[in-house]
């Protein structure tokens, strides 16, 4: 089968890239699209918009669109399927995947397609193994990573940076935002292959390991 894999920035393509082989192995294929940010939902949905701003969900309805039509296009055979993952940050679960939800029934075809959606961010899910952390940190304040409740909302990027960034979020915040979408980058690369799949404690990453999985 083959995968098609939306994600809304460069660190979450990083952590993609390295966790998807650990789950389905080679088997099967994928490729990872990342995008400049989250963006929002657009008003007007037969208007086309700006491609070359990179905005995951402005995009949204462009996207999977397209894939509906390019599959159509697959050999029985050939099983190809969306997944769009964004973070949630601090909106409604129910109502944005709701809002997810309308935007495919609007496509003809329709492209075989999962949503996930880590809560509150997806250092949540780096967040949901501190074994993991601490192999890739070994200096990682163990009382922030044992404090941090899983999936909650609670700035979780930032909690991450307090763990194991030398002088916490605040002194990373204070180098810009790029800056601290580098670092996320490096956390991804560093702490992923750590990861134990199967007990991961963030429920938003076992929804998400087990649609891929019902996929196939």
């Amino acid at each position: 089968m083959h995968f098609e894999i939306y994600v809304e920035d460069a660190s979450g393509k990083k952590f993609l890239d390295l966790v998807i082989p650990m789950i389905f192995g080679s088997e099967h294929t994928f490729k990872v699209h990342s995008y400049k940010g989250i963006g929002h939902i657009p008003k007007n949905m037969k208007k086309p918009e700006d491609a070359s701003k990179r905005i995951l969900l402005e995009n949204l309805p462009k996207i999977l669109k397209g894939q509906g039509r390019t599959f159509q296009g697959y050999r029985d055979e050939y099983k190809a399927a969306v997944v769009i993952l964004c973070d949630l940050d601090k909106k409604c679960l129910k109502q944005f995947r709701q809002e997810l939800l309308n935007i495919l029934e609007q496509c003809d075809p329709k492209p075989e397609t999962a949503f996930c959606i880590a809560v509150e961010e997806m250092e949540a899910w780096l967040l949901g193994d501190v074994n993991a952390i601490k192999k890739a940190y070994p200096k990682a304040k163990t009382n922030i990573l044992v404090s941090y409740e899983n999936d909650s909302i609670c700035d979780t990027w930032e909690r991450l940076a307090d763990a194991v960034y030398t002088g916490g979020a605040t002194k990373l915040l204070g180098k810009g935002w790029q800056t601290v979408g580098r670092e996320k980058s490096v956390w991804a690369e560093k702490i992923t292959p750590h990861l134990n799949i199967n007990d991961n404690k963030s429920q938003s990453f076992q929804y998400f390991v087990k649609k891929l999985l019902s996929l196939i």
